[in-house]
This record gives C-alpha cells, sequence and structure tokens, in this order.
C-alpha cells in the first residue's frame, strides 16, 4: 500500500475509532500509543514527574514504548486494531 493511501486508510480509521463507544482504558491507551507514533513518530518528550497528573504518564509511556517503530508500521497496527474493535462490537450486537 502506497504511503499516501496508507495515510488515508489510517485517517479513516482514526475517524471510525472516534465513533466507537467508550473503550476500557487500557484499550484506549494502546490505541493512543498507536495513533501518537503513526502521527508524530518517537517521543521525545521528557517523562512527567512525580507530581503529574497518573494518566498522562500513563499515555506517555504507552507512546513510549513504541519508540523505533516506524510511522507506516504504526498506522497499520491502528487500522488493525480498531478493526479488532470494530469486530468486537459487531459480535456484541449480534
Amino acid at each position: 500500500m502506497a504511503t499516501s493511501e496508507l495515510e488515508k486508510e489510517f485517517l479513516k480509521y482514526v475517524e471510525i475509532g472516534r465513533n466507537l463507544p467508550k473503550q476500557a482504558p487500557d484499550v484506549m491507551l494502546i490505541a493512543y500509543g498507536f495513533y501518537k507514533q503513526a502521527s508524530l513518530g518517537d517521543n521525545s518528550n521528557e517523562r512527567p514527574t512525580a507530581n503529574s497528573d497518573v494518566v498522562r504518564t500513563f499515555m506517555h509511556d504507552q507512546w513510549k514504548r513504541l519508540e523505533g517503530m516506524p510511522k507506516e508500521e504504526a498506522m497499520i497496527k491502528y487500522i488493525n486494531f480498531i478493526k479488532e474493535l470494530v469486530h468486537k462490537k459487531q459480535g456484541a450486537t449480534t
């Protein structure tokens, strides 16, 4: 898949992901990490300090775990992750 096609597919699934029902926090963190890596590449931000919001720290750490993953790979992983969530949602409604 060409990069521009991949980017279009990625943006399509970003919209689908936004319209899914609220997910468990751990599920949202996985999607967040792939999204940030696909959008911005490696996380070069400093880790939040000890007195920061714990959620921000979890978000930072999830993205940091993907360091070195190419943006294209992160896009593919994000797309597949959202597809899996959609499939689970459809299975739950049938």
